[in-house]
């Protein structure tokens, strides 16, 4: 598939070429939103993001049965589950905002929504804060709950955490307050807080965050509990740097005002922080020309900005116009093209990823850019270099969309002076010296083909396996997986590849030293004095107390008790989170977890061809030959016998296998049961393993062949496709009948009642 952000794409000319490129496109989506949310570093740039969201808009345009209600189209923004903070059920649903990038898109949006109200509106006009969601639910003036926005159903509860944050009142003030309120707001760091706090994390050693918003998620999703005292401390005062700004309201039954800037001044007087930067206007031209004023005068604001967000100020009317699955009709964000300046190109150097593939780097003298400080861009391959015209030595222009992944668009070509040289792509890699080569006639990336023990590859498989969307190992990050894989102290690592993982003990951790890497360019980062930043990761200097029962060398840090006591535990998770944890490419979540459900274990996996896999829903052809390709590979073969041998837990506890709850005559066998929801006494995945058990089929959408949706709080838009479509919906109670009796226990149950 040719990559949206880097141009035009080609049309899908056929049904199957048009779902693979849909699933790539999704993949790619739900892991930009993950990182959106989970990581101190983006993945990828705003503009980038919207032009995949674009692309796959536009493919369900072509081809209608692509689109399910599961698609980054039809949903909001992050993902509801959590292993770090309980979840939230939001009283209203939180929603997410369409986007237009011109005026003339954004006159097209008014002319419509004019068209359908009927009569004039009036344009309440903001600053679109570059920050993280919170929803704050007060219960009679009392702060009850804050959460994250989650799925839009349901979110995280960082209620402890933003008691930290200045300015939310936990009483608000005044009186008749409603008995139940949702205040949505923006947590952000200002511009001036976030140079502070990027300062004391150089002068730490630690390295600066790449933008205020990660900065801003990062901050708030700390857990307290896993801090030191000292840590603690520093978490308080980051927090403490802080700030939020209310922008709209969810639940409350009769809000004490007509429009929503009157909604503002209500909020305002009962303590909450609202903006200063906000205008009501009459047309929608002079909403044009307040876009336009923030675009010339975006560094006036205290806090970073990356669009304006139009609202109809009318409460009735955003009733009247009502919402999609994942906006309001009644609202716009107008997202701000990328700001550009100049710097010099110092030079270009090449990384290699987890996959292989060579990606040369602009390393630039620092400059500021869309409110933070850039060093270094990404120019993808060597084609794009050349197509760019760069030397290292010119003087380049920078762009920098929303606040996150500079690109540089060329060279200042006057202001050369002939010292300039061309960049020559190397013909090894740079880290383990193999030829480079495409991966497949026509690719143009080169890659490193040795993916067995090239450093870098073997260093971003580990660190893969510790994310969020893997085995979710805590202190297995960045550094971690360098310490393990890439040490300069010793010189042989204690993984030469991930086979070793789970065998890791003390011994093997306590003497690592580790060079301080740049985690895209691998520039080592330099101490003041010019050295090379080293870092003991695992490892620690014995206290007096320990010297006095006479231990000597190092000791063994909380970090590297943790490391291993958090990968022991890591054996028994759940087959999807190792099967994504593997490495096999296109295999992320969504295909895990449909593989997971339906075989039970790796081994009936692994022994079913590539037709059986791909008649998997949520699979396909492309996965399922990635799936059997993978295991064609002699060292991947070694990485699952290591690891079963080490006690990695390769299936599902009481799953039937494929077919064997149809042939055994399950009380489900031939049904379709969709689980949704927090339903009482099962987790998600506890629930879908049920079903199979049952001799059922688990389905992650709901359709015309659903048989039974089972709904708890926080079901969302499945419940009401459900009713939609008159599927019968059980609450827990009746799904624990249906798992245990059936169909007919149900009727049975109905009966009795």
């Amino acid at each position: 598939m040719p990559d949206a952000a880097a141009g035009k794409p080609v049309p899908a000319d056929s049904l199957s070429a048009a779902g693979a490129e849909a699933h790539t496109l999704t993949e790619r989506i739900l892991a930009a939103r993950d990182a959106y949310y989970d990581r101190s570093e983006p993945v990828i740039a705003d503009v980038d993001y919207d032009s995949l969201v674009q692309r796959l808009e536009e493919l369900e345009r072509l081809f209608p049965e692509l689109q399910s209600q599961d698609s980054p189209t039809q949903t909001v923004g992050g993902r509801a589950e959590t292993t770090l903070f309980d979840p939230v059920q939001h009283a209203e649903r939180m929603l997410s905002l369409d986007n237009v990038f011109s005026i003339e898109e954004f006159l097209g949006w008014s002319e419509k929504v004019e068209r359908d109200s009927g009569r004039p509106v009036h344009y309440l006009c903001e600053l679109k804060i570059d920050g993280l969601a919170i929803n704050l639910r007060y219960e009679n003036g009392v702060l009850v709950t804050a959460a994250t926005r989650g799925d839009g159903v349901v979110g995280e509860d960082v209620s402890e955490n933003i008691d930290f944050v200045s300015g939310i009142p936990r009483r608000l003030a005044g009186s008749n307050h409603p008995p139940l309120m949702e205040v949505r707001g923006e947590v952000f760091f200002p511009a001036a807080s976030f140079a502070e706090l990027n300062a004391a994390q150089v002068e730490s050693g630690e390295r600066p965050f790449a933008n205020a918003r990660n900065a801003a998620s990062g901050s708030l999703r700390q857990k307290a509990s896993s801090k030191t005292p000292a840590q603690l401390l520093l978490m308080k005062a980051r927090l403490g740097r802080l700030r939020m700004l209310v922008h709209g309201i969810g639940a409350w039954e009769r809000p004490a005002a007509l429009s929503q800037s009157e909604v503002y001044g209500v909020l305002a007087n009962w303590g909450l922080p609202t903006s200063e930067y906000f205008r009501v206007v009459p047309s929608a031209p002079e909403a044009a020309e307040f876009i336009e004023y923030y675009g010339e005068h975006r560094s006036s604001v205290s806090h970073e900005i990356d669009g304006i967000v139009i609202k109809i100020d009318e409460l009735e009317l955003h009733a009247e116009l009502g919402a999609t699955n994942r906006a309001p009709r009644w609202a716009i964000a107008y997202k701000y093209p990328p700001e550009q300046v100049n710097t010099k190109l110092v030079d270009i150097v090449v990384s290699v990823g987890r996959t292989g593939r060579a990606t040369p780097f602009a390393v630039m003298e620092k400059v500021r850019v869309a409110g933070s400080e850039v060093r270094q861009a990404t120019l993808h391959n060597q084609d794009v270099v050349r197509a760019k015209g760069v030397l290292i030595g010119d003087t380049i222009v920078l762009r920098k969309a929303g606040d996150v992944i500079p690109e540089v668009l060329g060279p200042v070509v006057e202001l050369r002076d002939g010292t300039e040289r061309e960049f020559v792509m190397p013909t090894n890699c740079p880290e383990c010296g193999t030829l480079l080569a495409p991966a497949k006639d026509g690719d143009i990336d080169l890659r490193c083909p040795n993916a067995r023990s090239c450093p870098a590859q073997v260093r971003g498989r580990v660190e893969h396996i510790g994310s969020r969307g893997a085995l979710d190992i805590e202190v297995l990050g960045e550094v971690a997986a360098a310490a393990l894989t890439q040490p300069t102290v010793p010189d042989t690592p204690p993984l030469p590849t991930e086979a070793g993982l789970f065998t890791l003990t003390l011994a093997d951790v306590l003497p690592i030293q580790v060079t301080v890497r740049d985690a895209e360019t691998g520039l080592a980062k330099e101490d003041q004095d010019g050295t090379e930043k080293l870092r003991m990761p695992f490892s620690r200097n014995p206290t007096a107390s320990e010297k006095k029962t006479g231990a000597t060398g190092l000791q063994p840090s909380a970090s590297a008790i943790k490391l291993l006591a958090e990968i022991d535990r890591a054996k028994t998770k759940p087959l999807w989170r190792i099967l994504v944890s593997l490495n096999i490419r296109h295999v992320g979540p969504v295909a895990a977890r449909a593989l997971a459900n339906h075989f039970g274990s790796l081994d009936a996996i692994r022994n079913s061809a590539a037709a059986d896999l791909a008649l998997v829903d949520g699979v396909g052809g492309i996965i399922a030959d990635a799936v059997v390709d993978w295991f064609q590979v002699d060292w991947h073969r070694d990485i699952v016998e290591a690891w079963t041998k080490a006690g990695v837990q390769f299936s599902t506890p009481g799953h039937p296998g494929p077919g064997a709850a149809e042939a055994a005559g399950g009380v489900l066998s031939g049904l379709t049961v969709v689980a949704t929801g927090s339903l009482e006494g099962f987790t998600r995945e506890g629930a879908q393993e049920a079903i199979i058990a049952a001799g059922g089929k688990s389905a992650s959408s709901v359709s015309k062949n659903t048989d039974f949706v089972a709904a708890g709080p926080g079901a969302g838009s499945k419940l009401a496709k459900a009713e939609t479509l008159g599927i019968r919906i059980l609450d827990a109670d009746e799904f624990r009948i249906l798992l245990r009796e059936g169909p007919g226990g149900l009727s049975v149950a109905v009966t009795d009642a």
